[in-house]
Parts: structure tokens; sequence; C-alpha cells
């Protein structure tokens, strides 16, 4: 039977129904006693209320969702839906940036290129990770292989899961910001195709950095945004106990982007979240980022650069006076 894990505070009601199912379950054994039918009244129950939570959550819970300690992270995609996944280190320049890795690798048959930004699972990996926030030379490590991959005819493929660039005085001295805009500059002018998959959280320049593509795709309990929520509240409100206001406010849900036009893509999560079942979140990305691939491929040169800049053109709305 399947124990309790990590439980945010909406999901409280979901982890005593199965806490009553597991003790259940355990008397059964126990006293062997025949407890069938009410272990099926308490799993329909659970189930129903699954469908209720999942199906009306606000933005802030899907905050909550999209930072939850067992959600896939890049490596665990990347393993599952690539074969020879090969990592190329360094930006020539300063450093290898762990938060930001890339390289080449397989995907149905053909080479990509691919460029991701990786959390920790843990307080050691985390640190080596740096809480998957990259410094400016995980940027310029970025444009190194995307620039690779156009030399090579190779499609660029970005994991976009960051809560912000890192913004230590060692980040900043060495032009974090000038990393990031270079970036957005250079994707705009890329010869080969490229597609971004946002798989959890993507924040401000640091998910902007590596993310001027030809298709964003985003995960149904993922969030796109100019700033995260607590960072938004700190400025606004100066206290950061807004958060969930300023998460609403923000409109950084994937149905909001959807709908603003800067999503292109909207990828279904299994019911709760990604984590709750690894291989059908992967499944739905292979899906949708083999549709998208084999239709971008289709495309010249010019007709890809030219939609790529009417695309960026077209986000947001402005008035004229």
């Amino acid at each position: 039977m399947e124990k309790a894990e990590f439980t945010l505070e909406f999901e409280k009601p979901l982890r005593d129904l199965q806490q009553r199912l597991e003790a259940l379950y355990a008397t059964s054994k126990e006293q062997n006693f025949d407890v069938s039918a009410e272990m099926e009244a308490i799993e329909a129950r659970l189930e129903a209320t699954k469908r209720q939570i999942y199906s009306d959550l606000t933005a802030w819970q899907r905050v909550q969702l999209a930072r939850h300690p067992k959600r896939p992270y890049s490596l665990d995609y990347i393993g599952r839906i690539f074969t020879d996944f090969q990592e190329l280190h360094g930006d020539r320049c300063y450093g290898d940036d762990q938060a930001l890795i890339g390289g080449t690798a397989w995907f149905e048959g053909s080479p990509v290129m691919i460029i991701a930004q990786q959390k920790g699972r843990d307080v050691k990996e985390n640190l080596r990770r740096n809480f998957g926030m990259p410094h400016p030379e995980g940027y310029r490590k970025a444009l190194r292989l995307m620039q690779l991959a156009e030399r090579f005819n190779l499609p660029v493929i970005s994991f976009i899961d960051t809560k912000a660039a890192f913004a230590g005085i060692g980040s900043e001295e060495r032009h974090v910001s000038e990393a990031i805009a270079r970036n957005l500059r250079e994707m705009a002018l890329l010869k080969v195709p490229s597609v971004g998959l946002i798989i959890g959280e993507g924040g401000s320049g640091g998910a902007l950095g590596i993310a001027v593509v030809d298709r964003l795709l985003v995960q149904q309990h993922a969030y796109y945004s100019v700033i995260p929520p607590e960072g938004c509240a700190a400025i606004l409100w100066r206290d950061r106990s807004f958060s969930e206001k300023a998460a609403n406010a923000l409109k950084l849900g994937a149905r909001e982007l959807k709908d603003q036009g800067i999503a292109d893509e909207v990828l279904e999560e299994p019911l709760g979240g990604a984590h709750r079942d690894i291989e059908a979140a992967c499944e739905t990305l292979r899906e949708a980022l083999s549709r998208n691939l084999a239709e971008l491929k289709t495309l010249s040169t010019e007709e890809l650069l030219e939609r790529r800049y009417q695309k960026y053109r077209n986000i947001g709305e402005f008035i004229e006076g």
C-alpha cells in the first residue's frame, strides 16, 4: 500500500484520508478482519477529494506544486526521454556552473542539444547546484552550447526550472544581467529550431535567459513570471506574507500564460502533479516535443526567424496615445 508522503497545506485532507486507509489496512492484517467495503468507501472518497482539490487550485497553490520537493527535475526527464546524453562543461571563460547543465543527446533517432536548469534533492546536491539558480557562467555556457548547436544544425531544447538567476555579489561582479541580456539577443537570432519546456518554476530573467524559443510549452502546474511571488510581495507590500496575493496578481499560471499568448501549449499533468506519475508526465512531454520539433523542422531558416520575431512582437498589450 502507498504510504503518505510530503504534504502541502492544501493537501492535508488527502493525507488524513490516506492515514485512515493505512490504519484500516493495518488493523485488517493484524486481526484478520474483512474491511474491504470500508476501504473501498475511503478510496472512493480519497479519489473524489483529489479531483475536487486539484481541479480548483489557486495561483499560490500552483506555485507550491511547482516547488514540490518530489517534483521531477530536468535530469529526471532527460534520463527517461532522451538517450546517450553527453554533458558538456564550462563557459570557456570562468567556470562550470552546475545549476545550468547542457549537452548533446538523441531524441527519436535524431541528435539534439539540451540546455537545462537543475535543482538538487538534498542539502549537499542543492549546494552544488546552487538551488537551481544559475550564475553568469551558466548562461555563458548555455550560449556556447546554443552556438555549437547552430554550427552542427541541432535543435535546441531548454528545460526551465529556476526561481531566479543567482543575485549574489560574485554573480553581479561577473555581470549576470549582461549574460542574460546577451542570451536574449542571440536566442532571438538562432538559426535552428528551439523548444522550451517549463517544468517547475520559471522565475524572472533567470528563466528567460534560456527561454527565447520558437515554441514554449508549460506543464499544467508550472509557473512563469517576471518575478517570484515572494519578491513581488517584498517590493509592492514590503512584506512577504502577501506572496499569495502577489501570485494571483502576477497571472503566472499555465492557462493564463496560454491565454496571454506567452505559452504555446499547456501540458497536462497526472492528477496531483507530475511527481504522482513520472512516467505519464514523461510521455506527455515526449509526445509534445516530438510534434513541435517535427513542425519546426519543416520551416526554412527565414520562416523560422520571421515567426519567432512575430511571436515576441505580439506578446503584450499597449495603447498608442
